[in-house]
């Protein structure tokens, strides 16, 4: 029994396949739906090749030399590492296990808090479900894996089943190295002190005074640890520059609030309705915590799309707690599952699935669900327009459609200075008011592009400013295939 208990999979285990084998199969989706990971592929190398974090622009003509915050540095050489490897399938190895760890670590924390193996195993899929409409290849992936060991952590403080506290400030340190929505972690803190210093209100004294020196300093030193990053206070402003900018909000198609028109956010509306439903019938009410965690998040999914994720890690363990209290739906299967999951050792099968998968993409194998391999697809980015520049680059300052600079700068390793790309909170409103008059032909659009020297352009091939560029202002069309256009003066 005792060699059956390490070759056996767990219940954890098989999970986790699952989840990394479903990225791996939906690998060109990550890539190909925004082109952000192109610049974070590049300044990536950058670091790794210079050994500098790049505190000034490095990539763009317009804004070049000016004050850059790295917020994403870390996520940015991981990425830049595992496309050494094995390059776009080693990306979508990193992001496939990134993902597969998150929901494991959440399953095991759910189980743990509803005492339901299946409850808790249902209600991690849902959550999946409702992350998978922002699976893609990047930084955001690494706060989805710090918010769940930080809540976790949190909570088991909370129940005073024994953490150690100062783990927490240094997994700050890192997130906020990685991925500039470290304020989660913030945010998950704030409901918990909240919550606790309005239960500590009939306390004792004493008592009250310990909870207040424990979760204040857990604060205290998590925000000390978010300076310790190549901007310092900056950081902070950059952050909060950015989101306190309505235009650049607007601007963001992952600000925008969920779409339920379209189905990929109909797991996320299932959620909030078995929330609203499961509380409207439960008996016992939610411990203030809980309820301030739930309501808050759900409140920030509705707001904004690239908070559904998070919402859904917070949400899931909540909901099975509850569900465990509501419908007492132990049995004889759950108990049987859970005995035998604990007397289980497992981890071989799942180390032995990665690493064999690693292998086989680093050998170039095509492992995605349509064999169409982990490529930037010609149809979503100039890839051709690319390759006929490679052999006939042009002189002079480009002006390049929004989406496709991260793509640029992939392919030209950043030797080809773009006008704009994805990096909205670096760019700033002024910049990009002035791409999108150029990019609609609005009033005045050519002194825009005489005021940044422009000599060149790079665009869908079908965008009415190609035909603007040809007839109004003599640009001659060099290159055209269906999906990009490339004009010179």
């Amino acid at each position: 029994m005792k060699l059956t208990s390490y070759l056996l999979p767990k219940l954890r285990d098989i999970f986790f396949m699952a989840v990394f084998f479903a990225v791996i199969g939906f690998g060109p989706r990550l890539l190909n739906v925004d082109g952000d990971l192109g610049r974070h592929i590049t300044l990536g190398e950058v670091i790794l090749q210079t050994g500098r974090i790049p505190t000034q622009d490095p990539f763009s003509h317009t804004m070049r030399g000016q004050a850059l915050t790295p917020h994403e540095w870390l996520a940015d050489v991981f990425f830049a590492l595992a496309y050494r490897l094995a390059g776009l399938n080693g990306v979508v190895w990193l992001c496939a296990l990134l993902i597969a760890l998150t929901f494991t670590l959440l399953f095991t924390q759910t189980w743990k808090r509803s005492k339901l193996i299946l409850l808790a195993l249902g209600m991690v899929l849902w959550a999946v479900a409702a992350s998978s409409l922002h699976f893609l290849a990047r930084p955001h992936l690494w706060t989805m894996l710090f918010l769940v060991l930080w809540a976790w952590g949190l909570e088991t403080l909370r129940r005073g089943e024994g953490f150690r506290w100062w783990l927490l400030p240094l997994l700050m340190l890192v997130w906020v190295n990685t991925h500039g929505a470290f304020i989660a972690g913030f945010v998950v803190w704030g409901a918990y002190s909240v919550a606790g210093i309005a239960y500590q209100k009939d306390k004792k004294p004493a008592l009250k005074k310990d909870y207040l020196w424990n979760w204040g300093r857990i604060g205290a030193l998590s925000a000390l640890a978010t300076l310790l990053n190549p901007a310092g206070w900056r950081l902070w402003e950059t952050t909060f520059g950015f989101l306190r900018n309505r235009y650049l909000v607007s601007h963001t198609a992952e600000y925008m609030p969920p779409d339920f028109h379209n189905s990929s956010t109909w797991p996320f509306l299932l959620l909030v309705v078995f929330s609203v439903l499961l509380l409207a019938l439960k008996g016992k009410k939610l411990l203030p915590v809980h309820a301030l965690l739930l309501t808050g998040w759900t409140a920030m999914a509705l707001y904004s799309t690239r908070n559904v994720p998070l919402y859904a890690i917070i949400a899931a363990p909540i909901l099975a707690e509850a569900a465990a209290e509501q419908w007492h739906i132990a049995g004889g299967l759950q108990s049987r599952l859970g005995t035998m999951e604990v007397s289980l050792k497992g981890v071989l099968w799942p180390v032995a699935f990665v690493v064999i998968t690693g292998s086989a993409l680093v050998r170039g194998a095509q492992l995605d669900f349509e064999g169409r391999g982990n490529r930037f697809l010609p149809e979503t980015f100039p890839v051709q327009a690319a390759d006929w520049l490679e052999e006939n680059l042009q002189e002079g300052r480009a002006f390049n459609y929004f989406p496709w600079g991260g793509y640029l700068l992939y392919r030209f390793q950043g030797q080809l200075p773009v006008f704009i790309d994805g990096q909205t909170d670096f760019y700033g409103e002024a910049l990009t008011r002035e791409y999108e008059q150029v990019i609609t032909q609005a009033d005045g659009w050519p002194k825009t592009l005489e005021k940044y020297r422009v000599d060149w352009a790079i665009l869908p091939a079908d965008l009415p400013l190609v035909e603007a560029l040809a007839r109004d202002l003599g640009w001659q069309v060099v290159y055209r295939d269906e999906t990009a256009a490339i004009l010179h003066k």
